[in-house]
């Protein structure tokens, strides 16, 4: 187990952290959350031993192991992918090592009966259990099924990583942290850059790993999948949940509930009182209830109401210009990067009013269409353009369309016209985008990823487009900032082209799927739903196990190549609903729980009263009270360990 005791952390002026602490057990699996700049990634440095608190401990068994993903890495580019991922067995060359030296040693003790002895064939027991963990024959095995798992190809294994980008050279360093097997696994937004099948991978990956998991990210449906618990850090405290995003949210809006109403009751005693003081004050008949309700109120601890985070992005886009019906139109499209054909003879055409979805694995040519429509690369064949296009657009990777040297407010000077040139106006624009008056003269450059993508999308209020063209832009968004942004797009009334691997962004916002695959283009009607049901499947995660990337038009209405059999689709659909009924069961013990623990502590303040036991038919009353639910919780607990057994027993099975 980890322990995380009494942490703080102080700022000039700011306490970002205030005596933190909770256990970590084995197999836990935590989602961190909390608003930008509450902690979060400040925690996850102090607990991988990166940064000192200035209060508290971190608590780590000597033999236990910690593996941590930053959002930024550095990578000797030089190095091949499958060279930097094996450097991962350093741990195993050294136990070899060891092993063979400890054994050697023990070869020259002739009397077994010599303590020594007996020392050295414990270490040596320990150093082949170790070995034994991190499955050092078949290490080779292993680098191959991770980084397969996390989209690399054979060929990509003997390439430079200076030859990939930032987002593939990431999913290196998380091979190199999954080899290592560590006892906790630390991760700072590790799906931006993973496309929806290696996510899906990962999950099932971290859902099966057998140490200790604690996570940041923005995407809500990995957070469910993976984590069982989560942890909010608010107003430099945390709140401590056993269930996962979706259960925190309820159970936290409970919470925020019941603590603004225990302030405003709270509040409206204090007032009574201080009503009755400043009434009473100068009566000397009531002298001593003045004073005995003056000790009272010095001696009540306020109780603070935790507010949510209310600053979010809050925007729309400015009506459309009229444009004329075809957007684009490809005939014979082609795009070949040496050797390598990503786009292959594509026809296509694009419509006035389409909102298009384009999903695949990376490396499919999403990302190359975009830029072939954005005219920034050549190809072969025909590419037309409709009539009075104006083309908003939102890249992948910032710094394509940032420029680094310059200040935020210069960023947005440089492309502002007509009314938006106006100094105060700019201004404005990049509070609402959450600059504030220090961060307009920052240099793009030292910005974080989640303020690189609010500038980027703040660029397209400048101009009224009716095409937005946006590649993965909620990549570093944090949640809230992810719903404002689709709200937006919703209320957009013209043309949508929209690259995106986050499931629960894209639903409701398309009406039609460009599915990449093989170099070629396969179209549904419809949003992702409409995408799901033509293969048969209920979720992504149906969809990749079917393994049908490579579905065409004539192969999606054949039955018999789909590779689900309808009992086993059936069988599966049984399972989920099964899951899904016991979880539900125990988050509804847990919310329970919760409750009777509020109760229990209304009671308790009741008894701490000092004329409690005056009324003896109310003492008998509350007594009866708080036992009865002391035992209701007994029965939950009980009732959720009986849930969760069934829960593993289940997944055991399917595994």
């Amino acid at each position: 187990m980890f322990s995380v005791s009494n942490i703080s952390v102080y700022y000039p002026g700011n306490e970002l952290l205030n005596s933190i602490s909770f256990n970590i057990n084995p197999r836990d699996k935590i989602g961190l959350v909390g608003r930008n700049g509450s902690g979060k990634t400040t925690l996850l440095n102090i607990i991988a031993g990166e940064k000192r608190p200035d209060q508290g401990q971190i608590s780590i068994p000597s033999d236990k192991r910690i593996g941590y993903l930053k959002q930024e890495i550095n990578i000797d580019p030089s190095l091949t992918v499958f060279e930097k991922a094996m450097m991962a067995f350093s741990e195993i060359n050294s136990l070899e090592n060891e092993i063979q030296q400890i054994t050697e040693q023990i070869e020259r003790i002739s009397d077994h009966s010599d303590p020594g002895y007996l020392l050295k064939i414990n270490i040596l027991h320990e150093k082949h259990e170790r070995l034994n963990y991190l499955e050092a024959a078949s290490r080779g095995a292993h680098v191959e099924k991770i980084l397969k798992g996390l989209g690399f190809k054979t060929s990509d294994f003997t390439r430079k990583l200076g030859e990939f980008s930032g987002g593939w050279q990431m999913r290196v360093e998380l091979t190199k942290i999954l080899l290592l097997k560590p006892d906790l696994v630390l991760l700072d937004e590790p799906t931006n850059h993973l496309d929806i099948e290696s996510i899906l991978w990962f999950e099932d990956y971290l859902t099966n790993y057998p140490g200790a998991v604690i996570l940041i990210s923005h995407d809500k449906k990995f957070l469910d999948n993976v984590c069982s618990r989560t942890i909010e850090i608010i107003n430099s405290r945390i709140y401590d949940y056993k269930v996962n995003y979706s259960g925190f949210l309820k159970l936290r809006d409970e919470r925020l509930e019941t603590q603004k109403n225990a302030a405003k009751n709270q509040q409206r005693y204090i007032e009574q009182q201080e009503r009755f003081i400043e009434r009473f004050r100068a009566k000397n008949t009531k002298a001593k209830q003045v004073r005995s309700k003056l000790k009272k109120l010095e001696k009540i601890e306020r109780i603070e109401f935790d507010e949510t985070d209310s600053s979010s992005i809050q925007f729309r886009f400015p009506a459309a210009p009229r444009s004329g019906n075809v957007i684009f139109e490809g005939k014979n499209l082609s795009k070949n990067y040496g050797n390598i054909s990503v786009l292959k003879n594509l026809d296509f055409d694009i419509l006035r009013g389409d909102r298009i979805a384009f999903v695949g694995k990376n490396g499919e040519g999403k990302t190359t269409l975009i830029k072939i429509l954005m005219n920034l690369v050549d190809f072969d064949g025909s590419l037309k353009p409709g009539y009075n296009l104006n083309i908003g657009y939102y890249a992948q990777v910032q710094e394509q369309t940032l420029k680094e040297e310059l200040t935020v407010y210069d960023t947005i000077a440089n492309q502002a016209t007509g009314d938006w040139t106006n100094t105060t106006r700019l201004r404005t624009l990049l509070g609402v985008f959450l600059f504030s008056d220090d961060d307009v003269e920052k240099k793009v450059k030292v910005l974080s990823g989640g303020e690189k993508s609010r500038l980027a999308l703040a660029t397209l209020l400048l101009k009224p487009y009716n095409v937005i063209i946006l590649d993965e832009p909620t990549n570093h968004l944090d949640i809230p900032s992810k719903q404002v942004l689709k709200t937006a797009l919703l209320d957009f009334n013209g043309t949508l082209i929209l690259v995106s691997h986050d499931r629960d962004f894209l639903d409701g916002l398309t009406n039609r799927t460009f599915e990449f695959s093989g170099g070629n283009i396969v179209e549904y009607i419809g949003g992702i739903k409409e995408f799901l049901y033509a293969h048969k499947v209920e979720s992504f995660r149906e969809f990749e196990v079917s393994g049908k990337n490579n579905f065409s038009k004539t192969q999606k209405n054949d039955k018999t190549e789909h590779s689900f059999t309808k009992e086993k689709f059936q069988q599966r659909k049984d399972t989920e609903r099964e899951l899904r009924k016991l979880k539900n069961a125990m988050q509804r013990c847990e919310q329970q729980i919760e409750k009777n623990d509020q109760l229990l502590k209304e009671l308790e303040l009741k008894m701490q009263e000092p004329d409690f036991y005056k009324n003896h038919l109310n003492v008998k009353t509350i007594l009866s009270k708080h036992e009865q639910i002391k035992m209701n919780n007994h029965t939950l607990l009980e009732e959720w360990e009986k849930l969760n057994d069934e829960i593993i027993q289940i997944k055991d099975k399917q595994v």
